[in-house]
């Protein structure tokens, strides 16, 4: 080919792609505000729910019975209960549509397992709606049903910018949850534009989130704290494991002993009822940010060592009995509590390894370590990078192929360049 026709290859190329990237802005811009507003009021919702389940205790007492209104609005959905987040990341992989009935679904499921006490997160659910409703969007555009995978990639960033406060962690979350091994860099600049788009209208509502401690001091990067640093990550993969294992393991028990959901959701809903009491306060049920707070700002006041172990076993029965939310702020519960240990332990800074503890762990269940160290950095400030560069990818390298959604695929290996193609543990 001569030089004139590469030209005009060249011409003919950048305009086709610049009429897509016109068209994918268009689209991740709507999405982003749609899907934003939604996010938007959901976490009001959550904010509102929570408060008052704070001011009047005794409504944890209804749990069991708020669990029967859940299993009855998914009957009456027609989704299967056990769905959620597995199904919108099969769906990514294959490129279908995620139903846009997931959307109210697990809107309402959410927001009454918040009001009445079980022991979930937010985010969770947002990637749930958000993926329905980028769906749901394309569909009512008449996209193509390749672009599907991208549209959900965008409705998820929205949902979680919204809710989370984090664009950053946002548009890369979706993009490298499905696969691992993979990043699908097609989505990336839609989720860009999503995520900010999300964010904006989260910040004019008040919304969106927020840091824990930005100022937050690490500390110089000496030996010792380097190799402390390398041991936490370590404990912290452990910690990791054991979170996905009891959940999933949690989940099959509770299907394999109890199948009438109903009945599954009101006896175990009864269980958290009763280990609330056991306890003596409401520390672990709802996303527990209050004491995520406390463990980064450094006292970690009226914890027990043991608090992180506390939130493992309230979430894994919350989940498995058919509760619905996340397991994102759970790990970042998690995450703090344990580093709060693990730095007053070892006598040095419990609110620095509360901070990597967070990322670490979020790391651990959701093998995302682009989206965990971007978190790292919204949430907790960019002083701790070394630290954060240490922790987060070997949290990822040890937690193995473990992980909190069984819908999540380990295309290659963590070690090699082998390709092992099989689902989380």
């Amino acid at each position: 080919m001569d030089l004139k026709g590469k030209i005009n290859d060249f011409f003919k190329k950048f305009r086709d792609d610049l009429v897509s990237a016109v068209i994918w802005a268009a689209f991740s811009i709507i999405c982003g505000i749609v899907t934003g507003l939604c996010g938007t009021g959901f976490a009001k919702l959550i904010v509102i729910a929570t408060d008052f389940r704070l001011s009047h205790e005794y409504i944890l007492f209804f749990l069991p019975f708020a669990g029967l209104f859940i299993a009855w609005v998914y009957k009456l959905a027609g989704s299967s209960i056990e769905g959620g987040t597995n199904l919108v990341l099969k769906d990514i992989r294959e490129g279908e549509e995620v139903p846009m009935r997931m959307a109210p679904v697990i809107f309402i499921a959410t927001v009454t397992t918040h009001l009445f006490g079980g022991s979930v997160g937010r985010e969770g659910a947002a990637l749930q709606m958000g993926g329905s409703m980028g769906s749901g969007l394309a569909k009512f555009l008449h996209m193509k049903k390749d672009s599907h995978q991208i549209a959900i990639m965008c409705g998820m960033s929205a949902a979680f910018s919204a809710l989370f406060g984090t664009p950053l962690a946002a548009m890369v979350l979706p993009i490298e949850i499905s696969t691992v091994g993979i990043i699908h860099y097609s989505a990336l600049v839609p989720c860009a534009i999503a995520s900010l788009s999300a964010h904006f209208v989260a910040k004019y509502f008040g919304m969106g989130g927020g840091v824990y401690n930005p100022d937050l001091s690490f500390g110089a990067e000496t030996p010792q704290n380097i190799l402390l640093c390398i041991a936490f990550a370590v404990l912290a993969a452990f910690v990791s494991v054991l979170f996905a294992v009891t959940v999933n393991k949690a989940e099959h028990l509770a299907e394999s002993k109890i199948k009438n959901d109903y009945v599954r959701i009101f006896v175990l809903g009864a269980a958290v009822v009763g280990m609330t009491l056991l306890v003596g306060s409401q520390t672990y049920n709802g996303t527990g940010a209050a004491t995520i707070y406390n463990s980064v700002f450094g006292n970690g006041a009226g914890l027990p060592w043991y608090a992180f172990l506390l939130k493992i076993i309230f979430t894994a029965v919350t989940l498995a009995a058919g509760f619905k939310g996340g397991e994102i702020v759970p790990a970042l519960f998690i995450g703090a509590t344990f580093g709060n240990f693990f730095g007053t332990l070892t006598g040095t800074s419990p609110a620095t390894f509360a901070a990597i503890g967070m990322g670490a762990v979020f790391c651990g269940i959701t093998n995302c370590p682009l989206a965990s160290l971007l978190l790292c950095f919204e949430l907790n400030g960019y002083g701790g990078i070394p630290y954060y560069m240490i922790a987060i990818p070997l949290t990822f390298l040890l937690s193995g192929n473990f992980g909190v959604y069984k819908g999540q695929k380990i295309l290659y290996s963590k070690y090699s360049m082998d390709k092992i193609d099989e689902h989380t543990k």
